[in-house]
């Protein structure tokens, strides 16, 4: 995989995760755990990110 297709795979995972994140949180009783979870994945997902771009 290229690193283009690969970096543009992990941006929509992380918009993905954002949106899971606003939908939960949108819950009459959101689930903390779950809410942890997410932005736990989505920081991991940006600190690759933000490795690949600074390695171009």
């Amino acid at each position: 995989m290229s690193i283009e297709k690969h970096l543009t795979a992990l941006e929509a995972k992380h918009a993905a995760l954002d949106l899971a994140l606003e939908e939960e949180s949108a819950r009459p009783l959101p689930d903390q755990t779950k809410i942890s979870e997410l932005k736990r994945q989505k920081l991991k997902i940006k600190e690759e990110i933000a490795e690949i771009k600074g390695s171009e």
